[in-house]
């Protein structure tokens, strides 16, 4: 039965594991043929570690008790900016090309705790720096419903691993839509929740807000069930606290229209191709056919370039400043560039970012008691071409730099609200689109009910893995 077991959603999934219909090694090793056969092709999941995951396996078939919930065994691979204990973690960087990690992440052991089994470490851009999957160490990801294309980033990896079968759920994270553009341009979902929510850790930020971590999966169910993996209080977060069991799939198995939501095809502050806001536009239209008030209106967010980028190459060098003096030579440019530009900020860039972003907040907040929920394009173009370092021109208009195209992404990101990516549609040529919905903090599980009644009005979940499709002239570049 194993040859179809990665097929299945990882709510299926986990009912089996639950219900001994399966035995997570079974599992695994259907993962791990799915891999052999599709990962060589899209190279999502560089560093495996199927040795670790089948001995947790037999430890678990040796105590003959059940398994933790939620996942009751179910594999998960984990994004390769975090640690796994034993694991060979790179970081995506020529500078960590050999490390190997003593410990591992509050986020890992969350989800260990939650009857998740590590099995592989996805792909992403060195330290999570651009919405472009590639780095020295592994090279690039490629886009399973086009290899010419990118899969975005910077869970690019970890988003190819889902949409093709190698997982049924993946850690990512989402620092200006690091979650988010995968989700989009591989066809499935991606969860930036609340921070706090999950564990992070540790590490020289603690505090720091702009950075979450979530999850991914083929539907809004199994993102739901994701989140209920990850979630939960850690003292090492500080940002953590006690609270009561989540049912995040139970949220995400009851759909609920919402009653009304606001739709911005740019934000305001964005520049988004012609062709997605035809197709967004046109699924927006689906929703308020399906009896949804929509209302068209943007919130008031022109202060969100001023705020995030300091407050982004701020948590660059606290980070990372120490490697310009240990591994410049060995950072891709973007990463040194993100240092410096910290570097030279001061207090009073700082004081002003942080000013802009509390006045961010609250016109979210107040938009949001109005609108209810705010809907978007995800990402402003379809997927581009898989050389490219990032889009540089949209509409005729240059991105300066390789933020200028991340604008949809961290115009939310600021504001601290959770927000959900979904399939909404296709281009011409069958590259997928998506749509974010952004709700009040704290808001995952109405959030995630109205993702699954988008999901049913809209049809465009992704229900069963795709095979990579190799198209002539496809990337073959590293």
């Amino acid at each position: 039965m194993h040859n179809s077991i990665w097929a299945l959603s990882a709510c299926d999934v986990v009912d089996k594991l639950q219900a001994k219909l399966l035995a997570p090694g079974e599992v695994l090793e259907s993962l791990s043929q799915r891999i052999a056969t599709v990962n060589p092709v899209v190279n999502a999941l560089p560093t495996l570690c199927l040795e670790r995951a089948y001995s947790v396996c037999e430890e678990q078939a040796r105590s003959g008790g059940s398994l933790p919930a939620p996942l009751y065994g179910l594999p998960i691979p984990i994004k390769d900016s975090y640690e796994v204990d034993g694991v060979r973690t790179t970081w995506g960087s020529l500078a960590f090309k050999d490390h190997i990690a003593t410990r591992s992440d509050l986020a890992v052991t969350s989800i260990e705790r939650s009857g998740g089994t590590v099995y592989a470490k996805s792909n992403t851009p060195e330290f999570e720096a651009g919405a472009s999957t590639f780095n020295e160490v592994f090279g690039r990801t490629l886009n399973p419903w086009n290899t010419s294309r990118s899969a975005a980033g910077s869970s690019g990896g970890a988003a190819v691993a889902v949409a093709t079968g190698m997982a049924f759920i993946a850690q990512g994270s989402d620092f200006a839509c690091s979650l988010r553009y995968p989700a989009s341009f591989c066809g499935i979902v991606g969860l930036r929740p609340t921070p706090g929510i999950v564990p992070q850790g540790p590490n020289n930020l603690p505090y720091q807000v702009l950075s979450v971590i979530g999850p991914l999966g083929r539907n809004v169910a199994d993102t739901g069930l994701g989140l209920d993996a990850m979630a939960g209080f850690d003292p090492g977060d500080p940002l953590t606290r006690p609270m009561a069991a989540s049912n995040y799939r139970g949220a995400a198995q009851n759909p609920r229209q919402p009653e009304r939501i606001a739709w911005s095809a740019d934000l305001g502050v964005a520049t988004v191709s012609r062709q997605i806001r035809q197709i967004v536009g046109a699924a927006v239209s689906k929703i308020a056919q399906a009896g949804c008030p929509v209302e068209e209106a943007d919130p008031d967010l022109a202060a969100c370039h001023d705020a995030f980028r300091p407050l982004r190459a701020f948590q660059f060098s606290a980070m990372r400043a120490n490697l310009l003096d240990t591994a410049r030579d060995k950072l891709k440019p973007e990463v040194v560039w993100n240092i410096e530009q910290g570097l030279k900020l001061t207090a009073d860039d700082l004081m002003r970012a942080e000013h802009q972003r509390a006045g961010l907040r609250r016109s979210m907040l107040e938009f949001l008691q109005i609108h209810g929920f705010l809907v978007t394009p995800t990402a402003p173009v379809a997927p581009n071409p898989a050389e490219d370092r990032y889009v540089s021109e949209i509409e005729g208009v240059a991105m300066e730099t390789y933020l200028d195209w991340l604008v949809l992404g961290y115009a939310v990101t600021i504001t601290g609200c959770p927000v959900i990516s979904i399939p909404c549609g296709f281009t011409d040529d069958r590259l997928p689109v998506g749509l974010q919905i952004v709700g009040p903090p704290h808001s995952e599980a109405r959030l995630l009910e109205v993702a699954a009644w988008f999901e049913q009005v809209l049809g465009c979940n992704l229900s069963q893995p795709i095979d990579p499709i190799v198209e002539q002239g496809a990337y073959t570049g590293a």
